[in-house]
């Protein structure tokens, strides 16, 4: 029994870590309507100025304390709402999700550039002391950060429950997440309540940010993003409507996990393997039973109808003349890219350039099944992975050559696809946004954490045997970008035979209304699979083709966190045509070489992914992608002048 409670009791101050966030996420989502993707962001934020505020700048822990969670907490959370989210309508679920996940990735990109890269150590803990022990529970020892935690998670979710069940502004809260009009009607200023719940809600992130950072060594990114996941386990649990549920589901969680860690070997398997992957098993399991999550991104605003339709793309106002001019300008600046990557181009930038083509293919894939499938997938760079590792591992082991291990990596992408189209069959939106979400996150944490698979952090070298006859190899040829041109060449023309064929009107009468779509006869299983599949093949393919290209093959590569990003990408650039995806892919790695070139701070990655975040925000405005927009206008002002002026 003492053995028992002895990896209970640790368990539960990590519960109550994943609680803090859990009860976050159901509160932004009872009161806004929105999941907060961006929660777990904001916590690291606060976490990041507040260790950076006593640990660089040596203010005291309370001044910090009030300074993030006071202060720039709430603040940032009225920023979210007044700039962003209450901008987008109710109805358009698909922008509140892109919006909060351009947060996710922007936010902890944008902290280097602001603060600079620095190691943040040994966070002081605001109240009670963590080297001091205070209570002892069966012989376990409770230290004060966990006291802490303890104790403001109780008086948060008591606080939190009697504000919506008890106050008049907590009912207003509910009311105007079901109708922000009809609240209005009724003479409330249904924007101030739903800013008071972003302020309420980002508060509570900060405090959660703060409170956890002592818990660890270094604040890092990566420890709350598994907080973030565990509590969306408990959330999704809760049907993301019961405080109480999710807290108690998030304490149970973290005593599992603790309780599995204490009688696991830690040599076998499932400790290296299962454990790690825990919340993201609760989380799948939730999504498939929970019958509350199925119908997340229901209507269930009664005025809804009365929104007026969403404009149409400026693209398709053009005259036919100004397509055919444009259609010959692509053909010139191809034949102009392929004349200079086969003569003139340095070196290092044809490298670039072929990691683009690489890119390209893979984001095809988000084209295919967000742009076209009206599903948003955020596990692309994963199925990137499973085609990558197949194909090397063939090579590896049985001697194929990575073209044709390639080809058969496609397949068992597309297959890890349909099976995951197949899981989430009944899911629509945000439901199939985290069901995708931990897929990613299992096949990080189970399947490409395995040395067998993926030789670990070293990554596994290609041998040049495993390409022969070919020279891809060879630093002086060009056969590496011819391969990178034939097979996005020929993934462009997959892609739009689908569009213009019967699959393609099939997916647009979906995305119009799938109960329309359904009640002429189309069979919204199998396009969905069909659109699953076909998307899983062209990321294997473009995975494939960017580990010929680094000639090595890195979990890292095709983290979930490049997963989520490629999203961004793609709908900064364009997630509805084939364009989108190439300039995305180019976009990419030609913003990321141009930044080495810049010094400090700025010469890194990050403010890459900030870039993409910023311009994926605009989502709700212009769905075609801010770039796709700008290059509309310039070119119906070039066929104003051009066309209708002579």
């Amino acid at each position: 029994m003492e053995q028992l409670a002895g990896f209970v009791i640790p368990g539960i101050p990590f519960g109550c870590t994943y609680a803090l966030f859990a009860v976050g996420l159901v509160l932004t989502y009872q009161a806004t309507g929105v999941f907060n993707f961006a929660f777990g962001a904001q916590a690291y934020a606060a976490a990041f100025v507040y260790t950076w505020a006593t640990q660089v700048h040596h203010l005291p822990a309370w001044m910090a304390f009030v300074l993030t969670v006071l202060v720039m907490s709430p603040l940032l959370g009225l920023l979210f709402d007044r700039a962003l989210f209450s901008r987008i309508p109710a109805t358009n679920n698909m922008a509140k999700i892109v919006t909060g996940l351009s947060l996710f990735v922007g936010i902890p990109a944008l902290l280097p550039v602001i603060f600079g890269n620095q190691n943040l150590l040994n966070a002081p803990s605001v109240f009670w002391n963590i080297d001091r022990v205070y209570l002892r529970i069966f012989g376990t020892p409770i230290n004060g950060a966990q006291v802490t935690v303890m104790v403001v998670t109780v008086v948060v979710l008591v606080a939190l429950v009697a504000l919506l069940r008890a106050t008049e502004l907590g009912l207003q809260m509910r009311a105007a997440t079901e109708s922000r009009r009809l609240v209005q009607l009724d003479g409330v200023n249904a924007g101030q309540v739903v800013a008071v719940a972003w302020v309420v809600s980002s508060v509570l992130a900060g405090l959660a940010g703060v409170l956890l950072a002592p818990l660890f060594a270094q604040v890092q990114v990566q420890d709350y993003t598994t907080l973030m996941v565990a509590a969306i386990a408990a959330a999704g649990w809760a049907a993301l409507r019961s405080l109480p549920v999710a807290a108690g589901v998030a304490v149970l969680v973290g005593v599992a996990e603790a309780v599995l860690q204490g009688y696991l070997p830690t040599s076998s398997w499932l400790y290296s393997a299962v454990l790690p992957s825990f919340p993201f098993i609760v989380l799948t399991v939730a999504l498939l039973v929970v019958p509350g999550l199925r119908v997340l991104d229901s209507e269930r605003d009664p005025l809804a109808s009365v929104d007026p339709p969403p404009p149409p793309p400026l693209r398709t106002v053009r005259l036919p003349a100004m397509d055919r001019t444009i259609r010959w300008g692509w053909y010139i600046l191809l034949g102009a890219f392929v004349i200079s990557m086969l003569t003139w181009m340095p070196r290092t930038w044809e490298n670039v350039f072929n990691s683009g083509l690489a890119f390209s293919t893979v984001f095809l894939s988000v084209t295919l099944i967000t742009g076209m499938g009206g599903q948003l997938s955020l596990a692309q760079g994963t199925l990137a992975g499973v085609g990558a590792f197949t194909a090397a591992q063939l090579a590896r082991h049985l001697g194929f050559n990575l073209l044709i291990g390639g080809l058969i990596g496609a397949g068992l992408a597309a297959t890890v696809a349909v099976v995951l189209g197949i899981l989430s069959l009944r899911l629509r939106g945000l439901g199939l946004a985290l069901m995708t979400l931990a897929a990613a996150l299992f096949f990080d944490n189970t399947v490409f954490n395995q040395s067998s698979i993926t030789n670990g952090t070293t990554g596994l070298s290609l041998d040049q045997k495993w390409v022969a006859p070919f020279g891809f190899f060879n630093p002086n040829g060009h056969a590496l970008f011819l391969l990178a041109l034939v097979v996005l060449a020929l993934c462009v023309l997959v892609v739009n035979l689908v569009r213009q064929g019967t699959v393609g009107r099939f997916l647009a009468a979906m995305r119009g209304s799938e109960a329309g779509a359904a009640g002429i006869g189309i069979n919204l299983t199998r396009q969905r699979l069909t659109i699953f599949a076909l998307s899983g093949a062209l990321a294997g393919l473009g995975g494939t083709v960017f580990t010929i290209q680094q000639q090595v093959g890195n979990a890292q590569q095709w983290s979930y966190e490049l997963s989520v990003a490629f999203v961004v990408i793609v709908v900064t650039s364009g997630v509805s045509t084939v364009e989108g995806a190439i300039q995305g892919g180019i976009g990419f790695v030609v913003s990321q070489q141009l930044l080495t070139y810049l010094p400090g701070r700025f010469g890194g990655s990050s403010l890459v992914f900030v870039g993409f975040a910023f311009g994926a925000l605009t989502y709700a405005a212009h769905p075609e992608g801010v770039v796709e927009y700008q290059k509309a206008r310039a070119t119906l002002r070039w066929q104003q002048r051009i066309f209708e002026h002579g």
